[in-house]
């Protein structure tokens, strides 16, 4: 009887025990909160590798940073004068990957419109609140500056239209959620997530179970919905919510429209989960056409772009979400 009662204890206790605790650290970085979450590890190994993480983080912050002094910025400006730059090869490799990815969103993810994004007073901490000329507007857009405008000679760049001003905000947190899963792997972290701005890429589980995060709500507070995330998938989100002004009782975000320079109107927020290879890179990138196309196109373009589970608010408030969406749902 003292056996089986010893027994029964060490269940109940079982049942009863602690969820092991998940360590996470906070940090501002890609001018957003950032939040890494690791679970099934030593303190000591967790709180190594989220170190490591933030670390490269702040690397890239520097690296990119489109209006101050960073080698992305000495890059425009050699641009701007009709000169070529030799980058670093992380550079090189980001920049070509992002061509491929303007390429296939037919150029409406377009990094290359920094000089559109500076006009509308977005290249400050807090954006300036002013609606610019539309004679000046229109004379970005006559100068057409694209992705495919840069030529990349190995580690050398240059580019045939001078109007090319690299802004990579639309893409450097996608990017740094996939380097952020390969420091993890290299520290020997076989379960985290990785939180930048609402950029969200899972690795393995949190105590057995998936990690569940949810989508911001773009016009109240707290979250729209909530889904589970399983290995290696990621969510990203576009929305007119974070950075944005407001004049003469009109919202103006800092997602523009390549084709007409001015930001696009016809979307609240939209939220794509993408899996596979540079998950975190594409959920960030492939976002914003789906923005900018708009309510009426969300279907096709989302098709074109290979993505299937997306949740949008249109400009009306009216929500839509892709049966594969819809399917990963969470009360």
């Amino acid at each position: 009887m003292r056996r089986l009662l010893a027994f029964v204890c060490v269940l109940l206790l079982a049942g009863c025990a602690r969820e092991p605790e998940v360590v996470k650290q906070q940090a501002y970085v890609f001018g957003t909160l950032v939040e890494v979450s690791v679970a099934g590890a030593p303190d000591a190994q967790a709180e190594a590798a989220i170190a490591a993480v933030l670390a490269r983080f702040d690397a890239l912050h520097r690296q990119l940073h489109a209006w101050q002094p960073s080698e992305l910025s000495r890059l425009n400006a050699a641009l701007a004068r009709g000169e070529s730059m030799q980058v670093s090869p992380g550079l090189a490799a980001l920049l070509k990957d992002a061509q491929a990815l303007a390429v296939q969103s037919g150029e409406l993810f377009n990094p290359a419109i920094g000089g559109l994004i500076a006009l509308w007073g977005f290249h400050a901490d807090t954006p300036r609140a002013h609606v610019p000329d539309s004679s000046a507007v229109a004379a970005w857009v006559k100068r057409r500056p694209r992705m495919s405008d840069l030529h990349l000679d190995g580690d050398t760049v240059s580019s045939a239209n001078p109007a090319v001003q690299l802004d990579l905000g639309g893409y450097a947190k996608g990017a740094a959620l996939d380097e952020a899963v390969v420091i993890l792997k290299r520290h020997g972290i076989r379960h985290a997530l990785v939180n930048i701005g609402g950029n969200v890429i899972a690795l393995g589980e949190r105590n057995g179970r998936p990690w569940r995060v949810g989508i911001q709500h773009p016009r109240q507070a707290g979250v729209l919905a909530t889904l589970e995330l399983a290995n290696g998938e990621a969510i990203g989100t576009s929305g007119d919510y974070q950075r944005y002004f407001e004049a003469n009782g009109r919202r103006y975000s800092h997602l523009i429209d390549p084709r007409t320079g001015f930001p696009a109107a016809g979307m609240r927020s939209v939220t794509i989960l993408v899996s596979g290879a540079h998950a975190g890179t594409r959920s960030d990138a492939l976002s914003k056409p789906l923005f900018i196309d708009g309510a009426a196109r969300l279907a096709d373009t989302a098709a074109r772009l290979g993505v299937t589970a997306w949740l949008a608010v249109d400009a009306a408030g009216r929500v839509r979400i892709s049966p594969a969406m819809q399917a990963r749902l969470r009360d």
